[in-house]
C-alpha cells in the first residue's frame, strides 16, 4: 500500500518538474520520465515523447499503464481494503477519497483543458495528505512498521532509477559539464534542490548531485538515508517474526547499509556509476522480493 503511494508521490512530481520545464525548452522530452515509470518500447516513447498532454493522460489515468497514478491509487485501495482492520477510519477515509478523485471523469478533461500545475498541485498534496494522516493516526506497531519499510523500500528505489536514468544522458560520466536547469529540474523533481543549494557553494557539478542524492544523511530522499531508515523499522519487527527469516531479511539490509556507509565518492568513481547503482537495484529488489517471500506469501 504505501510503497504505491511513494511511487503515485515520485510520479507526480516529475510531471510536475518536467511540464515546467517543457515550457521552458524547446528541446525538452519526456523520455527520461516514460524509461524511468513506463514499461513502453522505444517507438511507443519516440511517439509521444514531444506531446506533452498526450504523456500526461498516460503517466495520470491510462487504464493500461500499470504505472499510471490512477492505476497505483487503485492497487493501493485494494491493499487497504484487505488490511482494513488494521488501519485506522482516518486513512482508509483519506485514500478512498484519493481513489475517487483520480477515478472522476472531470480529472481526465481537467487534464486536457486546464493548467496541468493546478490539477498536479492538487494529486500531490493527496499523496502528502495520506502520509500526514499515516503518521498522525497510526498505532505505533506492526502496521505502520511495514507500512514505513514499504515507503522507505520504495523511496530508495526510485532515487537510484532516477540518478541511472539522468546520468545515461551524460554516459555516467561524473566530470561531464550539462546545464545549470538540468541539475536544477533533477533536484527539484526529488525536493533536493534547496539541500543542494544550502550545502554546495561551488555551484552545480555532476560529482555533488551524486553525493547529495546517495551519501547524505541530512536529505530523506538520500539513498543512505532511505535505507538507514528501512533498517531501523525491520529491526522493529524482531520479536514477531520468524527467527530464520528475520536473519536472513536483516542481514541483507545490513550489507546494503554497510556498503553505503563505508563507500564515498571516491570508492563510487573508481567502480564506476552505473555499475554501482546497478548493484544497489539489485540489492533492493533482492530486499523486496525477500520481504514478500516471507512475510507476504501469497504475493
Amino acid at each position: 500500500m504505501s510503497r504505491y503511494i511513494k511511487r503515485t508521490d515520485s510520479v507526480l512530481r516529475l510531471l510536475k518538474v518536467n511540464y515546467a520545464s517543457a515550457q521552458d525548452d524547446a528541446a525538452f522530452t519526456w523520455r527520461p520520465v516514460l524509461k524511468i515509470f513506463t514499461y513502453l518500447e522505444e517507438d511507443e516513447i519516440s511517439r509521444m515523447e514531444k506531446n506533452t498532454r498526450m504523456v500526461l493522460h498516460y503517466m495520470i489515468i491510462e487504464k493500461d499503464n500499470p504505472n499510471a497514478v490512477a492505476t497505483l491509487v487503485t492497487k493501493a485501495r485494494e491493499n487497504a481494503r484487505s488490511v482494513q482492520d488494521n488501519i485506522t477510519n482516518e486513512l482508509w477515509q483519506t485514500l478512498n477519497e484519493f481513489y475517487h478523485i483520480v477515478r472522476d471523469e472531470r480529472l481526465a478533461l481537467a487534464l486536457q483543458t486546464k493548467d496541468p500545475i493546478t490539477t498536479l498541485d492538487m494529486l500531490i498534496a493527496r499523496a502528502m495528505l495520506y502520509y500526514g494522516i499515516a503518521e498522525s493516526t497510526m498505532f505505533r506497531g506492526e502496521g505502520l512498521n511495514f507500512m514505513n519499510i514499504g515507503k522507505y523500500l520504495e523511496r530508495a528505489t526510485q532515487s537510484v532509477d532516477i540518478l541511472d536514468v539522468k546520468f545515461s544522458d551524460l554516459s555516467y560520466d561524473l566530470d561531464k559539464t550539462a546545464e545549470v536547469t538540468y541539475w536544477k529540474h533533477l533536484l527539484q523533481s526529488i525536493s533536493g534542490y534547496a539541500l543542494y543549494l544550502k550545502t554546495y557553494r561551488s555551484g552545480f557539478e555532476a560529482r555533488n548531485v551524486v553525493e547529495l542524492i546517495v551519501f547524505n544523511n541530512n536529505y530523506p530522499l538520500s539513498i543512505i538515508y532511505s535505507v538507514n531508515m528501512l533498517d531501523r523499522y525491520f529491526e522493529r519487527l524482531k520479536e514477531s517474526s520468524d527467527r530464520a527469516n528475520y536473519d536472513k531479511i536483516r542481514f541483507m539490509i545490513g550489507r546494503l547499509r554497510a556498503k553505503l556507509q563505508y563507500s564515498n565518492m571516491h570508492t563510487l568513481s573508481d567502480q564506476g556509476l552505473h555499475k554501482f547503482l546497478i548493484e544497489l537495484n539489485h540489492d533492493l529488489t533482492n530486499i523486496g522480493n525477500a520481504l514478500n517471500e516471507h512475510y507476504f506469501a501469497y504475493s
